[in-house]
């Protein structure tokens, strides 16, 4: 019998995922933590990147990519709250890897401080969005 625990993963404009899970890894700013079962309470934040969990009953985990947010973890119950929360399948390839060429060439611009933490930002979001698509596409 597998230890599980309870999982709403909410993005801006849907549910993501609603149900039993066995483990949960996330994005953190200085790398990933997993959680699982009976995990102590807590609040993380998450940082733009790979995210992946194993649902109640699988062997196999499901990869997604996720924006900046939080989650929350009380009485084995997590609350995972995201700007963006897209599965491989659901990745356009051809337009994350024009953003991320945009992001590059902006990032080779002179420019404010502000300008280059944003072009950063979408350096970094299309960076994990093909990432992911190309593990689910092997590409």
């Amino acid at each position: 019998m597998e230890h599980t625990f309870y999982l709403k993963i909410l993005s801006a404009n849907r549910v993501f995922f609603s149900g039993k899970c066995q483990s949960l890894i996330i994005p953190e700013y200085d790398g990933q933590k997993e959680i699982l079962a009976h995990h102590e309470d807590m609040v993380i934040a998450v940082s733009e990147g790979e995210m992946r969990f194993k649902p109640e009953n699988s062997k196999e985990w499901q990869h997604a990519v996720v924006g900046t947010g939080f989650v929350q973890i009380a009485n084995n119950r997590v609350l995972l709250l995201v700007e963006t929360a897209e599965r491989p399948e659901e990745i356009d390839i051809a337009r994350a890897r024009e953003a991320k060429e945009r992001a590059e060439e902006q990032l080779r611009q002179k420019q404010s401080i502000q300008e280059y933490y944003q072009s950063s930002s979408s350096l970094a979001r299309a960076m994990s969005r093909l990432k992911v698509a190309e593990k689910k596409y092997n590409i």
